[in-house]
C-alpha cells in the first residue's frame, strides 16, 4: 500500500457504514446538530494557539467538499489532466471565518452537502468508476464521494475529542 493509499484509507476507515448515501445524511446531521447548538461566542473557540477556531473547522469542511464536488466531476466527465491539490492552510487563513456569522456558515456548510448529494446520488453508476488523476494520484470518483464522508468524521472526532471537551460538553 502506498502512503497515499494509507492517508486516504484513513478517512475511508471513519464511515461506519457502506451505505454512503446514507452516511453523507448522517454526517451532515451529525455537524449540524453541534453547530446548531454552539453560541456565537463557542464557534469563535479554538483549542490550543495556532488552531482553526471552530467556524474555521465547518469552513474548513465547505472548502474541500467543494475541491472534492470539483474533482468528482472533473473526472466524471473525463478529465485526463492532473487535478491540483490545495493548501488547507493557506485556504484557512484566507477564509475570513471568524468574521463571519455561526448562522452564515453553517447554511453554506448545509448547501454544500446539498450539492453533494444531488451530484452523487444522480451519477451514473459507470462515472461512478471512472478513474482520474487528483494532486498526482490517480483516484476514483466514488472513492471521491467516499471522503467527503470520512472527511467530515475526522473533524467530527476533532471536534469532540478536542473542543466540545474543552468546552465542557462531554
Amino acid at each position: 500500500m502506498t502512503d497515499f493509499q494509507k492517508y486516504i484509507q484513513r478517512y475511508l476507515d471513519l464511515i461506519p457504514s457502506g451505505d454512503w448515501s446514507a452516511e453523507l445524511l448522517k454526517s451532515e446531521q451529525k455537524t449540524a446538530g453541534i453547530y446548531s447548538n454552539l453560541t456565537e461566542e463557542q464557534s469563535q473557540f479554538a483549542y490550543a494557539e495556532g488552531k482553526w477556531t471552530l467556524k474555521g473547522v465547518l469552513l474548513h469542511l465547505s472548502d474541500t467538499e467543494r475541491v472534492f464536488q470539483y474533482r468528482i466531476l472533473a473526472i466524471a466527465r473525463g478529465e485526463k489532466n492532473n487535478l491540483l491539490g490545495f493548501d488547507e492552510n493557506e485556504y484557512a487563513e484566507k477564509s475570513y471565518a471568524n468574521e463571519r456569522s455561526l448562522e452564515s456558515l453553517l447554511d453554506e456548510y448545509k448547501i454544500v452537502r446539498k450539492s453533494s448529494k444531488i451530484l452523487l446520488e444522480t451519477m451514473n453508476p459507470t462515472a461512478l468508476q471512472s478513474i482520474g488523476t487528483a494532486n498526482g494520484h490517480e483516484i476514483s470518483v466514488e472513492t471521491i464521494g467516499k471522503l467527503i464522508i470520512g472527511h467530515n468524521y475526522h473533524h467530527l472526532n476533532i471536534i469532540e475529542e478536542r473542543y466540545l471537551s474543552k468546552l465542557g460538553w462531554m
